[in-house]
């Protein structure tokens, strides 16, 4: 579920075909790693733009078939192999965590989709490639759902964000209703930021909803991995909600009592989509 490090990331799931578990491992590191390059740590930002670019470096070994230089690329360049997976997501997410290092705000909601596209897109993507259902129809819905993770996941940590000099809440936004970062930084819940809140809450919904019938097009263990991804998503939602958007001072997450609930909404998926439509 969307909530540290690519949570939202099936990882050795029980879902998953034991066939499969260890590529989404081996991608799953991949992510992490890189992740990890242009957040932790006390490198400065030179430091983790040319660790990145040694990443791509490796990447294009693998593209002309050279041995790779890092360990953790050997497994990488096995599984592209042999799950025949196309390199581009790889370099999408290489490029969306440079942008990290460089870029803490987004004057538009369009900036960041663009964003999204490359740090969240590239999971859904190759996961299709692993099954073999990479369809233009998959892939526009995989993208919602993956785009609308990303976003629940800034919305939850807007706090946390903002400790590290970031805000993922679009510029156009906060001056549409009036917010400032000073507002954010002394944590301030007023009407305003309650109706900001509650408009990203629910354009983001409608997204995960426009991608949610993936979910029931996919066969077997892979759709029911993705009934419970999307129903974990709206259920983060709506703890947002609960909480009356209060993400300064509590950072809404699943918990031991939600599971029961996400696995009858995901069982009742078919008949909900279709009674909304």
């Amino acid at each position: 579920m969307p909530v540290d490090h690519y949570e939202n990331f099936p990882v050795a799931s029980l879902l998953l075909p034991a066939r499969l578990r260890p590529a989404v491992e081996t991608i799953y590191a991949f992510a992490r790693s890189a992740d990890d390059l242009a957040d932790e740590g006390n490198a400065t930002a030179d430091q983790r733009l040319a660790a990145l670019s040694a990443y791509e470096m490796e990447l294009d070994r693998i593209a002309s078939g050279q041995p790779t230089t890092i360990p953790l690329f050997q497994p990488l360049a096995r599984i592209i192999r042999e799950h025949s997976l196309p390199l581009q997501p790889f370099r999408d997410l290489l490029s969306a965590f440079k942008q990290d290092v460089a870029i803490q705000r987004y004057e538009t909601f369009d900036a960041l989709l663009d964003y999204c596209r490359r740090s969240a897109n590239p999971v859904g993507i190759l996961m299709l490639h692993l099954y073999d259902a990479a369809t233009e129809p998959n892939v526009r819905d995989s993208d919602a759902i993956c785009s609308a993770l990303q976003l629940i996941n800034f919305w939850q940590d807007v706090a946390i964000d903002l400790e590290k000099q970031r805000v993922y809440l679009p510029q156009e936004d906060l001056l549409r209703f009036g917010i400032s970062e000073r507002d954010m930084s002394e944590r301030r819940t007023h009407d305003a930021w309650r109706a900001l809140m509650w408009f990203e809450v629910a354009r983001t919904r409608a997204m995960l909803l426009s991608g949610a019938p993936l979910a029931l097009r996919l066969p077997g263990r892979i759709g029911w991995e993705l009934r419970m991804v999307v129903q974990g998503g709206l259920r983060i939602l709506e703890k947002i909600e609960a909480i009356d958007f209060d993400v300064h001072r509590r950072r809404p997450k699943l918990d031991s009592s939600d599971w029961l609930r996400i696995v009858w909404r995901a069982i009742r998926m078919r008949t909900s989509l279709r009674a909304s439509s």
